[in-house]
């Protein structure tokens, strides 16, 4: 076992050992039917503390080779799956968390070559009599290896968007990172599945739009997998029900996420709360209100207008479509409220084409980012409407 090439089962262990988990597994049954198909290149945004490192793990733990995993899956929803023991442990997995590479910012002009450097390091321990030296390039080595074993190799990238988020203005390193991406990817037999999770969706610059290869399940539009991430409405009752908690009381602090029409919660949070025994905002330790405020004071017709509507427990009707999936270049007011969706602190309605705030956990965030004199005449208006009355009921 490697740390990047089939790192084994640790990092899953360790989920399945908390005090609370929940099973999450049936997202193998969907990985299991897209394998070396046309499908097999996923792409997953969620807000941070959904979930998505743990799926990550999880399906690291399941595929890969050089472990053992029966235990961690035993009873599991998984074992359901008429392929479960066909790929169980059987397959090569190159796991990545993109920020590891990027915890400074003198990393940022060679994280690409180190990237490369440390998967092939690795390799060439297992497979180094199949690739010569000098190969140049990950995508080349990859090809050898399977030209040699007719072995190919899962994908499993954590943070993958981090780039964006981090350099947010270093287009020529986005391009370079996704010109990567997609000679990595992209036509490459080597692929036996390409499963991607992070923040934001995928950014398409012109000719680099290659990674459309990739089909895409976001807050907006989550499709077959919106059970996969976050609690449902059922989980999260149960979790209630086991620890004897009020659960109306977690629903209002915590649900509110509307997903294909269902209810989820942010798992962080409700675990948070059923550890402590406390309803409160654990966003915070996540995110800061300063994030949020950055955006909701910027100058678009209408942004304004729209917060304070959803302030007042209100939603807006916005068009998602023109939003470029990046931090940056944001052209109006629906950009700014799509992004805001993608960091979770809104909520989108895909049958209405509305947000709105979700619960009273970000209510609270949009409170304190709108704590200034620039917005005080704004919410001295607000706490004279019984709809805000409302809105903030737990406050107290």
């Amino acid at each position: 076992m490697g740390i990047y090439v089939n790192p084994g089962n640790i990092a899953f262990q360790e989920a399945v050992n908390s005090v609370i988990y929940v099973d999450k597994s049936q997202l193998i049954s969907y990985t299991n039917s897209i394998l070396n198909t046309l499908q097999k290149n996923v792409c997953v945004s969620r807000p941070r503390r959904f979930g998505k490192s743990m799926a990550a793990d999880m399906l690291t733990a399941y595929y890969s080779k050089g472990c053992n995993s029966h235990d961690l899956f035993m009873g599991k929803s998984a074992e359901k799956d008429e392929h479960f023991s066909e790929h169980f442990n059987q397959h090569n997995v190159i796991r990545l968390d993109v920020q590891q590479f990027l915890f400074h910012d003198s990393h940022l002009n060679i994280f690409i070559d180190k990237i490369q450097e440390e998967i092939i390091k690795e390799l060439r321990e297992e497979y180094g009599n199949c690739f010569q030296v000098d190969s140049y390039g990950l995508p080349n080595v990859l090809k050898q290896i399977f030209t040699h074993t007719g072995e190919g190799f899962i994908f499993i990238i954590d943070e993958w968007d981090c780039p964006f988020r981090i350099a947010k203005e270093n287009t020529s390193l986005q391009k370079n990172y996704l010109d990567f991406l997609r000679g990595l990817f992209k036509g490459q037999t080597y692929v036996e599945l390409a499963y991607m999770t992070g923040i934001l969706p995928i950014k398409k610059y012109g000719e680099h739009s290659a990674l459309n290869i990739f089909d895409e399940y976001s807050m907006i539009d989550p499709a077959e997998l919106t059970d996969f991430f976050g609690f449902t409405e059922d989980e999260a009752f149960h979790l209630c029900t086991q620890k004897e908690l009020d659960f109306s009381m977690l629903r209002n602090w915590y649900d509110g996420y509307l997903l294909n029409g269902q209810h989820i919660y942010n798992p962080k949070s409700v675990v948070d709360a059923i550890r402590r025994r406390k309803f409160k905002s654990y966003w915070t330790g996540t995110e800061t209100y300063e994030a949020l405020k950055f955006y909701i004071d910027m100058n678009f017709d209408g942004l304004k207008e729209a917060v304070t509507i959803m302030l007042g427990n209100g939603r807006c009707k916005i068009n998602t479509r023109k939003f470029q999936n990046d931090m940056t270049t944001l052209a109006s007011k629906d950009d700014v409220l799509t992004l805001l969706v993608h960091l979770g602190y809104l909520t989108f309605d895909e049958s209405t084409d509305e947000v709105f705030i979700p619960n009273q956990e970000i209510a609270n965030e949009f409170l304190n980012a709108t704590d200034d004199s620039e917005w005080s005449g704004v919410i001295q208006s607000l706490q004279r409407s019984e709809e805000f009355k409302k809105a903030i009921c737990f406050l107290d």
